[in-house]
């Protein structure tokens, strides 16, 4: 479908960190939105309810907001009904959470993901984007790393990720169900979570402190700004003949935690000292050392490009965190 004009779109996840972003995309797009927020006792819909683009387009008529849980399959089905695209991201995303729960991830990351597929099925629609992560990689075992690159989950939420991304791969192949995936690399930008990397240095700078403490500085991640992977999602969506396919994208750039903590202090003038604190790394067993995107993929089959610098995507999220000095509280339960 490459007019998207006309399109009814559902994204699953859409008050997420990224599905915020993606929802906004594709309003732009000119499509109508289904966006699904878990639902939760307090009725807040995430970063939804912050979003000038968002809260216009629900007057207007061209957004939806539905509460809901992907983990229910009869809402999925009824949910599902009536759309031409589904984008799902809804996802349950602690990597040290998911040791402690592996269970919760799994019926989240799986099992939601089988309801998604199977009312897709049911209601025929004709594309679905199944939103994947590069940590179902692990470390690098070649460099740069393209969709061939094994799979070797170190944590229980990447091998949940895994599960459902065989599960979306076993429906195209069992029933013809027009599904891609679709793998970001690590993302990042205004409305990231502070326990992330990027947000939690430039807010600690923002607030004058001269030592920033995070975890271990050696780890080397590809990051890519936020408004560059919502731009994939609305790619891939009005793409032809990616059914069945897995396509990533990143900067393909890998850089250090040290050195992008020297890029946040530069972008705001900081003469702060980063320093490792051991109470923030993440074990051994869960660390994984290196992520670099391969993207020829992406380019070749969807002409995408990274559009944002990383000094530009800085200088643009320390913004967003000076107006926001209270920080972006929304559930985990979201992408």
């Amino acid at each position: 479908m490459s007019d998207l004009s006309r399109a009814r779109v559902l994204i699953t996840g859409a008050g997420g960190f990224i599905g915020s972003h993606v929802v906004e995309a594709f309003l732009t797009a000119g499509a109508t939105v289904a966006a699904m927020v878990r639902y939760t006792s307090t009725g807040h819909r995430g970063h939804l309810d912050h979003s000038g683009e968002a809260l216009a387009a629900e007057r207007s008529g061209q957004l939806r907001i539905a509460l809901g849980d992907v983990t229910d399959p009869f809402q999925m089905d009824t949910v599902v009904a009536g759309h031409d695209i589904v984008v799902h991201m809804a996802a349950l995303i602690g990597i040290p959470h998911s040791c402690v729960a592996p269970a919760s991830h799994h019926a989240v990351n799986a099992g939601g993901t089988l309801n998604i597929l199977e009312a897709s099925r049911r209601h025929g629609v004709s594309r679905v984007i199944v939103t994947s992560t590069s940590e179902v990689y692990g470390t690098a075992q070649t460099v740069p790393m393209d969709e061939s690159h094994p799979l070797c989950p170190h944590s229980p939420y990447a091998a949940s990720k895994i599960a459902a991304d065989q599960l979306a791969l076993s429906f195209h192949r069992a029933y013809g169900l027009p599904v891609m995936i679709l793998r970001p690399f690590n993302t990042y930008g205004p409305r990231q979570s502070r326990r992330a990397v990027i947000p939690t240095i430039l807010a600690q700078v923002l607030a004058g402190v001269k030592t920033i403490e995070i975890g271990n500085l050696t780890p080397r991640r590809d990051m890519t700004f936020v408004e560059d992977t919502a731009r994939a999602f609305v790619l891939a969506a009005a793409a032809e003949g990616l059914e069945g396919e897995t396509v990533h994208f990143g900067s393909g750039e890998a850089l250090s935690i040290g050195e992008i903590a020297e890029h946040c202090l530069r972008t705001v003038g900081s003469d702060a000292r980063v320093v490792a604190v051991a109470e923030r790394e993440r074990t051994a067993d869960l660390e994984v050392d290196h992520l670099e995107c391969d993207a020829s993929k992406a380019k070749r089959t969807l002409g995408w490009e990274p559009r944002v610098s990383l000094d530009e995507g800085l200088r643009r999220t320390a913004d967003h965190l000076r107006a926001h000095p209270e920080g972006d509280r929304v559930g985990e339960y979201a992408v």
